[in-house]
């Protein structure tokens, strides 16, 4: 099957079908029996990112599975700080830990001279799961926008506050922007680089985009997302690109609005009729069942996916959920909800 004619290229191309595409955030993961097994053998995590059999095999476990529409590369946002200079770990209930930048020094010690060479293994497993697909599933590339990377750069990981990202970008906008322009440059490469080894879509997450209030939001996550993406539309016109700009409030008319990207990912909190009648005749939306209705199953998961597909699904439209799924899901679940949203079919 050509790419343009896979369902979620036709979705985020604007077309309004008969049922939406489903694929799901965070799909292969630690829900998965087989994806337990294989992270035991892998050792650690970053050792499962970067070895191109593990990365293939976790990739396709959930499209066997349950049959997905579309299949996500398998990776880390982190690994672009990674590959710039900085030292990463991850661990057991801490998270990911870098060794957070402090100054304008550490910022000057990053470099794109070894960029490409430490992110072949990430190329290598676009390639294999490119080659392995059923013909009928599209393959999303990603990457961590700016806003959300920098973040756990300066802060050294996870936080709650981002209060040493914010007073970087608040007291030091000039430096912060340096750090900003250097992750638009080496994100948009990345992702060239996961295009040109078999990705057919890319996803943008900016996953920290609701720390920022609306006038940061404008500057630190949607001018970059944007930069990103017209760099890439430069040499991949074709290729379509959804960006997630997480529990941004009202702050996603302002994404619809600018319409460089194809399709605009919703978390949980935005109302469906909102997002029908302000977003979508704008853009292609993607989204946006909270991830513990998926743990609950049952009548609570089947109404709320109902009433998403009734809502959204009269116009360009791609199931997914509201952010990731969690390590508590069950995986019939899962496979119940692909049966319903697949069984769907709009008036």
């Amino acid at each position: 099957m050509q790419t343009a004619d896979k369902l979620l290229v036709r979705a985020l191309k604007g077309e309004t079908l008969a049922r939406p595409p489903i694929w799901l955030m965070r799909q292969a993961g630690r829900y998965l029996p087989e994806y337990r097994a294989l992270r035991t053998k892998a050792g650690s995590f970053l050792d499962l990112c970067y070895n191109p059999d593990f990365a293939v095999e976790v990739t396709l476990q959930p499209i066997r599975r349950f049959g997905f529409d579309a299949a996500i590369l398998f990776s880390d946002i982190l690994v672009v700080p990674h590959a710039l200079g900085m030292d990463l770990r991850f661990e057991e209930g801490r998270g990911p830990l870098l060794d957070a930048l402090k100054d304008d020094g550490d910022l000057a010690r990053l470099a794109m001279d070894q960029f490409h060479t430490k992110l072949r293994p990430v190329y290598a497993a676009v390639s294999g799961v490119r080659a392995t697909l059923p013909a009928e599933t599209a393959l999303i590339g990603f990457a961590g926008a700016p806003w959300t990377v920098a973040s756990y750069m300066i802060e050294g990981g996870s936080s709650r506050d981002f209060a040493k990202t914010k007073a970087w970008a608040y007291q030091r906008p000039e430096s912060f922007q340096r750090l900003t322009n250097l992750l638009v440059e080496a994100t948009a490469s990345y992702l060239i680089a996961q295009i040109e080894a078999g990705a057919e879509v890319l996803q943008l997450f900016d996953s920290w985009a609701g720390a920022l209030d609306h006038a940061s939001l404008l500057r630190w996550s949607l001018a970059p997302m944007k930069a990103i993406v017209d760099r890439v539309r430069m040499s991949h016109p074709e290729v379509p690109v959804i960006v997630f700009p997480r529990a941004c409030g009202a702050g996603y008319l302002d994404f619809a609005r600018s319409s460089f990207m194809h399709g605009l990912g919703l978390d949980s909190g935005v109302p469906l009729d909102w997002a029908f009648t302000q977003l979508q005749g704008r853009i292609a939306l993607q989204g946006n069942l909270d991830p513990q209705l998926l743990v609950a199953g049952g009548e609570a998961m089947t109404s709320a996916a109902t009433k998403i597909l009734d809502t959204l699904g009269q116009g360009p439209f791609i199931f997914n959920l509201g952010h990731g799924i969690v390590p508590e899901t069950p995986p019939e679940h899962v496979g119940q909800l692909v049966d319903l949203v697949k069984a769907w079919r709009r008036p």
